[in-house]
C-alpha cells in the first residue's frame, strides 16, 4: 500500500523540462524524446508525481540518447499527487488514479506507438508505475520490463510474469522491503523460461532512482547506477 515513503522528496514539477516535447499518443499527453525513426521504444511509467518531474524527463533523454524512442505518458491527466493538498491525501488521490486504470490506458498508447513503425517496446515503472508495467508483462504486451522501487506489486503478480524482467529494489524501502524483493527473486528463479535479474541497491531509499537531489553526488551516483542497469536490460531484450 502506498504510504509516506511513497510521497517523500517530491520533485518540483516543470512542464518544459527536458529536451523532448509533449504530444498526444493514444489519448494521453506524453513527453517524448529521441528519434521517431527508431524501431525500438522505451516507455517510462512515473511514480505518483507524474510525467513533469525533471529527473524523470532527464532519464528519458538519457535513454533516448542510446537510440530509443522514449515515451513518458501523463497517466494522471494533469492531476499528479500533490502532498501539499491536505484535503486529498494519497489514499484519496489513488482512488482516482488506480494502477488498473493505467494498465488499460496503456493499450491504446501501445497501438499508437506501433503505428509509428516501432517493432519492440520495453517499459520501466517507478513506484506506482511498476504495477502498471508488471501487468503489461503478464500479458506480453511488452518485450521487456523493469521495476524500480515498486509499489503494489505482489508475489502473485511475479508468478504470472512472462516478459523478461529486471527488479531494482532499495535497501531502505517499506513498500517493497528487501525481504519481499528476495521473494520475487526466488519465484523468478523457479521460472527458467523467464529471463530475470534482481538487485537490491545498498544505502538507498524508496524513490532513489528519480527523486534524488541533483546536488548530492552520492545520490546522483546511486541513481545513475540504477539507470545503467535499466538501460542495459532494454538494450539486451528490446530488439
Amino acid at each position: 500500500m502506498s504510504g509516506p515513503q511513497c510521497c517523500e522528496n517530491p520533485p518540483t514539477l516543470n512542464p518544459v523540462s527536458g529536451s523532448g516535447n509533449v504530444e498526444k499518443l493514444g489519448g494521453l499527453d506524453a513527453y517524448v524524446s529521441g528519434s521517431p525513426d527508431s524501431k525500438l521504444c522505451a516507455i517510462l511509467v512515473s511514480d505518483v508525481f507524474g510525467y513533469e518531474a525533471p529527473n524523470l524527463r532527464a532519464l528519458a533523454d538519457k535513454v533516448a540518447a542510446s537510440g530509443f524512442y522514449v515515451v513518458v505518458p501523463d497517466y494522471f491527466c494533469g492531476d499528479p499527487y500533490d502532498p501539499s493538498n491536505q484535503e486529498r491525501p494519497i489514499q484519496v488521490w489513488i482512488k482516482d488514479h488506480g494502477c488498473d486504470k493505467g494498465f488499460e490506458e496503456t493499450k491504446p498508447l501501445l497501438e499508437a506507438i506501433k503505428n509509428k513503425g516501432i517493432t519492440a517496446i520495453g517499459a520501466a515503472g517507478m513506484c506506482w508505475g511498476a504495477k502498471v508495467v508488471v501487468e503489461l508483462s503478464k500479458v506480453e504486451l511488452i518485450q521487456a520490463a523493469v521495476l524500480l522501487h515498486p509499489s503494489f506489486v505482489t508475489v502473485d503478480d511475479i508468478k504470472d510474469v512472462k516478459a523478461p524482467i529486471a527488479i531494482l529494489g532499495a535497501e531502505i524501502d517499506k513498500l517493497s522491503p528487501p525481504a519481499l524483493v528476495k521473494q520475487f527473486e526466488e519465484i523468478l528463479a523457479s521460472k527458467p523460461e523467464v529471463y530475470s535479474y534482481v538487485k537490491i541497491f545498498p544505502k538507498v531509499s524508496h524513490g532513489w532512482t528519480v527523486r534524488y537531489n541533483i546536488d548530492e553526488p552520492e545520490a546522483v551516483k546511486a541513481a545513475d547506477e540504477s539507470h545503467k542497469e535499466m538501460l542495459d536490460w532494454f538494450v539486451t531484450y528490446v530488439k
